[in-house]
């Protein structure tokens, strides 16, 4: 039957004229309601508007629930209406007419025939739709009742609390009761199995609805009525040992679960809305904490983020929105360098998780323990490395930079768009610029992609849809892959994520800049031009690798996009020479070769050129130019725990009086860190010369 409903609703969006309706398939082993959120996806239209546009095709009406008339209500028992998903909307002596999401299912026929004893009649209609009006029509008293009545009896058993404490006085006896038990524990059972990070039990104006957080995307759980809801939000308070009878203030609280042997901390948070309690429960796994080539971050910035990690002073922020990852990330790195031979501290709110052999402080403003006095404290304890939570204010800010300059690592989260960005939210809380580019060592922004389902990803063979077509041209790159959906992934066609990190190294050259006040964007610019990959250029470069789509792209950071600097366009080189002429014959040779060219007419101006945020991929000067600095120039890094990555130079020597542009050219040329030769060169070779230290710089 499940293959014959599959097999319906592809050919009629192909009957109906559907784009991308050639590429929908769906498993046969996909429930009524989840097939017709794949389908929806797929199609890229909402599921309302796919019901009104297969209706025509099917030689249906489309249901039409505020016509639906109260006397048709008794014909259709409850029990008939819930398990097959159908409502009925009006009849007469002979017919039944019922909204259903499947016309083609003969046995809803036959068992709506039998109870009702009239003909059914169908209309379509969306699941959603349809999982409404039974909410709203239907007793709610009988709700829960109905709800647990195919529940396996395990349920109850299935989830432990850890760590319980009733209070004195209940007022709510029945929190205590089996069916709510046996419900909460269903919730919280389902919560950890699917791998959801937060559970939202949410009131509304005619109902309630529990929803889990998977992957970084809100999932519809179940549908529950307000005195169901009402009982499971008490139960959990009870959990969290909080006070049951005050329902206006919000609290918060914690508690500890063992689901089939798995350990996991709740924390639980409930605030008062204008119907009734919502409770937010966020699941932590101390599995979570894995070391930082576990966590699936990409070779180039791995690297990069050791050599900060390898810092003996300095602030190194990450930063990105709340669920991004930032947290996990620091944990990460925390547990590689927590080698034993140094004290690592960190000031948390709350701590998430439990690290052995780190001192780990939980704020707590309500007994004065703050970021702030739990940072001065810290630093009587002969820290060497130290983890704040987050900066928030101006007097963590402060303490930090001061931690920093005397000899302290310290890590630590903001909430910014990119990596630069962090500059300009330091100023903000109060530190002064100098300051900042002489404690800051790198700033990492961070996003988290859903990773497309290894058991139905589907390779891109064929036509593209619409949608595909437009972010393939935006972005510059064609997926491998399409998000389908299955049972393992719960039909969404993703499972699992994957870190999206631009790494930014606080250079000379940025740190300059910074003290200089230039902007954001020039600062996020000046990274680039250093080494940093974009994020926009991380992420499509997983596209590439097929890990995940241009949907997911566009989700997560398709709104700063056209903000974000990225690597393409032709790079630009500074020439600097006092002789005109000399300008002259490198910029028709360089832009000839597709580059952009600025000229400065001295050290001096050159150095303000760079200082203004202007990105250059090479500096090409004349070696006997008395007025440049020789470090300014040096083409080798020296090691140091500041990395440093000094723009290249190339050398060439003064252009003698009698050279003109159209005439032979027989100057010897030095390339960076060549001592000067009679060889004959052509402007060949200096072509090929200028793009081999470009690619350098790029490695």
């Amino acid at each position: 039957m499940e293959r014959n409903l599959m097999h319906w609703l592809a050919a009629a969006a192909a009957r109906a004229g559907l784009k991308g309706a050639d590429v929908l398939v769906i498993s046969g082993d996909i429930s009524l309601i989840d097939s017709w959120e794949i389908a929806s996806r797929i199609l890229g239209i909402s599921a309302p508007e796919l019901a009104s546009r297969l209706a025509p095709a099917l030689g249906l009406a489309e249901a039409d629930f505020q016509k639906a008339e109260p006397l048709a209500l008794p014909h259709l028992p409850e029990r008939i209406a819930r398990k097959y998903h159908v409502f009925p909307l009006r009849e007469d002596e002979r017919h039944l007419v019922v909204a259903t999401a499947d016309p083609t299912n003969i046995e809803v026929e036959h068992a709506i025939g039998f109870a009702a004893g009239r003909r059914p009649i169908f209309e379509l209609a969306c699941p959603a739709a349809i999982t409404e009006a039974l909410l709203e029509a239907y007793s709610s008293d009988r709700a829960m009742d109905l709800l647990l009545s195919s529940v396996d009896e395990q349920v109850a058993d299935a989830v432990r609390i850890v760590e319980e404490f009733e209070p004195e006085a209940v007022a709510v006896a029945d929190v205590e009761s089996a069916p709510v038990v046996k419900l909460t524990n269903l919730i919280l059972r389902d919560a950890i199995i699917q791998g959801a990070s937060d559970i939202h039990i949410e009131p509304g104006i005619k109902g309630g609805s529990v929803r889990f957080r998977v992957d970084g995307v809100m999932r519809q759980y179940m549908q529950l009525p307000m005195v169901a809801l009402n009982r499971v939000v008490s139960r959990i308070k009870v959990l969290g040992k909080l006070d049951i009878t005050d329902r206006i203030r919000p609290q918060d609280g914690r508690s500890r679960a063992a689901v089939e042997g798995r350990y996991v901390d709740l924390r639980i948070s409930t605030v008062c809305t204008r119907d009734a309690e919502k409770a937010v429960i966020r699941i932590l796994r101390p599995e979570n904490t894995r070391k930082l080539d576990e966590i699936g971050i990409t070779p180039r910035e791995l690297a990069r983020l050791r050599q900060l990690l390898n810092c003996r002073d300095g602030i190194v922020i990450v930063t990105g929105p709340t669920g991004s990852g930032k947290t996990t990330t620091l944990y990460s790195a925390i547990r590689e360098i927590a080698t034993g031979e140094v004290n690592i501290s960190t000031v948390e709110d709350p701590v998430e998780y439990e690290l052995p052999g780190i001192t780990q402080i939980q704020i707590d403003p309500k007994r004065g323990i703050t970021f702030a006095n739990s940072l001065r404290a810290l630093l009587r304890q002969d820290p060497d490395v130290i983890f704040v939570g987050e900066i928030r204010d101006a007097e963590t800010a402060q303490i930090a930079a001061q931690a920093a300059m005397t000899g302290h690592l310290v890590l630590a989260t903001m909430h910014t768009n990119d990596a630069m960005a962090t500059v300009g939210r330091l100023h903000d809380l109060g530190l002064d610029r100098q300051t900042i580019s002489a404690t800051l060592r790198g700033t990492l922004a961070q996003r988290l992609l859903r990773r497309v389902c290894p058991d139905c990803a589907q390779p891109l063979i064929g036509s593209l849809t619409e949608e595909e077509e437009i972010l393939g041209a935006r972005y510059g790159v064609l997926p491998l892959s399409r998000a389908v959906g299955c049972k393992r992934c719960g039909n969404t066609g993703y499972r699992g994520r994957l870190p999206l990190i631009e790494v930014s190294v606080i250079t000379p050259t940025i740190a300059d800049m910074i003290a200089g006040g230039a902007t954001s964007h020039a600062l996020q610019r000046a990274a680039v031009s250093q080494g940093m990959a974009p994020m926009r250029d991380v992420a499509i470069a997983r596209v590439r690798r097929g890990e995940t789509t241009l949907q997911e792209i566009e989700r997560v950071i398709g709104d700063n996009i056209e903000d974000q600097p990225t690597q393409t366009g032709p790079m630009s080189i500074l020439v600097v020479n006092a002789d005109p002429a000399w300008r002259r014959m490198a910029r028709a040779l360089l832009e000839g070769g597709g580059f952009r060219v600025t000229e400065a007419v001295d050290a001096t101006q050159a150095m303000q050129l760079m200082g203004t945020g202007e990105e250059f991929a090479l500096m090409v000067t004349d070696l006997m130019m008395p007025a440049l600095p020789t470090p300014t120039v040096a083409p080798q890094r020296a090691p140091s725990l500041r990395p440093t990555t000094a723009m290249p130079a190339v050398n060439l020597p003064p252009l003698p009086p009698t050279q003109r542009l159209t005439g032979p050219i027989h100057p010897p040329l030095l390339a960076a860190g060549r001592e000067a030769t009679d060889e004959s060169v052509d402007w060949a070779r200096f072509a090929a010369t200028v793009q081999s230290s470009i690619r350098r710089t790029e490695q």
